[in-house]
């Protein structure tokens, strides 16, 4: 009986979807075989060349991914998270059914298009767990989801390199595996308990209740709250968001209270409803907006935002079509290859460097862009050197180098644009980003990459994307330099004046974004 009191104490607290979230995350992204997608499209299985699997089949991923993610994003809130994140499994699960079992161009190109959907469904897996959890524990919930993540991931390197290693099974089989554990977290996805809340749609107001957004004064994160005018008919008033018919109209309605009367006309009166939801949609778009501009309105963070954009632009083709580029320095037909090895001790590096900077007393606000522009530089640097290198090993260390700084400062850059934003704000900005980063990718991919484009080989592609960063170094560089002597030039003056002056920086208020003054 002790145990039963357990069990439903841990039911109801935030450990239980936090763990199931965790055990989800972790099977979901053990893939064996993801470092060695080249050597198996091009090998015997698929018989696929290097210049249709690069020019033809990739670039569909970017495509797709682009094409869903706004509208996945509005529906993964609309939804209230748990059904998206099933769904995002589930269509993994028919990602790798395609990749084991599909031949040919057209096939492939189909999977990269589901692929591109699982992707854009990775917004459901963090936003799930600040739906469900208390603000005291969202920290915890986040590294521990996040850990397992990255956990899953190194995993799935490591097996995939002993397997392929020691020939211990072939890469069907290997996928076969990765089925079986894609099951075990759809199953896990299942019993994920239905959040009560979302951060636009279904959102909770200042009394713990939950406030419908499509009626009523409503707000987006925390800012200024809008009037919605009620949708008035003969017989119907508005209240709450539901459609509450007349009592004199509805006799069964007398002697009800307010929760039974709303109950009943919503079953009588869903008609009349859609005017008002449709109402409600446009303020949710216009305040979404204005949030948008507020979050915007400072240079910090469009700075921030602008790196964090084209660096993860220039990141994502990196990583999609590094395998091709370790594929034309040593070929997998006269090489053991060692990617999955390598993916694990970039991830484990990345992390490390994303977990010390944490205990670093840099002033990022003051040297943030001098950081951006110099190590940015180093990871154009590491792709030219992987590109003008015939040794596989060099080429190696050099994708080591260029993942762990971006991981490096990717987590500075969140840090930078996550502090003084509420959590839906963090998240809007967020998705801004990511959808910017995915504007500029899919520019790069259709005149780079696509067959229809320029289709360039995988060296010229490379250099191309040293040149990037490279671009993104400078950029940053001149624009630091910048800040730096003006801030030098601001201390002297007021050192001259002998009468220093404070600088108050000015935090929105609790009508914006922010978190207050």
């Amino acid at each position: 009986m002790a145990n039963l009191d357990i069990l439903e104490k841990w039911k109801v607290s935030w450990s239980y979807p936090t763990s199931l979230l965790c055990l989800y995350g972790f099977f979901s992204t053990v893939k064996p075989l993801e470092p060695f997608l080249i050597p198996y499209l091009t090998g015997h299985d698929k018989n696929l060349t290097m210049e249709q699997v690069t020019n033809r089949i990739f670039p569909v991923w970017t495509y797709s991914y682009l094409a869903v993610l706004v509208p996945v994003f509005l529906l993964t809130d609309w939804l209230r998270y748990k059904p998206v994140v099933v769904f995002q499994c589930t269509t993994l699960f028919v990602t790798t059914a395609m990749l084991l079992w599909s031949q040919g161009v057209g096939e492939m190109q189909a999977m990269q298009f589901v692929y591109g959907v699982v992707t854009a469904c990775e917004v459901a897996y963090f936003s799930y767990i600040y739906s469900v959890v208390d603000l005291q524990h969202y920290l915890k919930a986040t590294s521990y989801c996040r850990t397992a993540q990255l956990l899953g991931y190194t995993v799935g390197s490591v097996l995939g390199q002993i397997l392929v290693s020691f020939s211990l099974l072939s890469y069907y089989y290997i996928l076969v595996l990765t089925l079986v554990l894609i099951s075990v977290a759809l199953v896990t996805s299942v019993f994920l308990p239905m959040p009560k809340t979302s951060m636009f749609f279904h959102h909770k107001d200042q009394h713990g209740g939950k406030r419908s957004n499509l009626n009523g004064q409503g707000s987006i994160g925390r800012g200024k709250p809008i009037e919605i005018p009620k949708v008035e008919t003969d017989n119907i008033e508005t209240a709450g968001g539901c459609d509450i018919a007349s009592v004199q109209d509805f006799p069964e309605l007398k002697g009800k209270d307010s929760q039974a009367i709303q109950e009943i006309s919503l079953k009588s009166s869903g008609a009349e409803s859609s005017p008002a939801a449709a109402e409600g949609c446009c303020v949710i778009a216009l305040q979404l907006w204005q949030d948008f501009l507020q979050c915007y309105s400072t240079q910090k963070m469009l700075y921030w935002s602008a790196w964090w954009a084209m660096a993860t632009c220039g990141y994502n083709q990196t990583v999609n079509y590094i395998q091709a580029l370790w594929e034309h320095a040593e070929p997998s037909s006269n090489f053991t290859v060692y990617n999955g090895g390598v993916e694990a001790v970039s991830s484990l590096f990345g992390a490390a460097a994303a977990y010390g900077i944490g205990f670093s007393p840099i002033d990022w606000a003051r040297w943030g862009e001098m950081a951006l522009a110099s190590l940015s530089g180093l990871g154009g640097g590491a792709l030219y050197v992987m590109v003008f290198t015939a040794n596989i090993w060099i080429c190696y260390a050099g994708y080591i180098i260029f993942k762990s700084l971006y991981m490096l400062l990717i987590t500075i850059a969140m840090f930078q644009i996550a502090a003084g934003l509420s959590t839906e704000c963090y998240a809007l900005v967020f998705g801004t980003n990511t959808f910017i980063a995915l504007i500029l990718q899919t520019i790069l991919t259709s005149v780079v990459v696509d067959s229809r484009g320029f289709g360039l080989d995988i060296v010229y592609q490379f250099i191309i994307y040293g040149t990037y960063f490279f671009c993104i170094a400078l950029v940053f560089f001149l624009r630091g330099l910048y800040s730096t002597l003006y801030l030098q030039s601001a201390e002297k003056g007021g050192a001259a004046d002998d009468a220093p002056q404070s600088t108050t920086i000015t935090k929105p208020d609790t009508d914006t974004c922010g978190k207050g003054k």
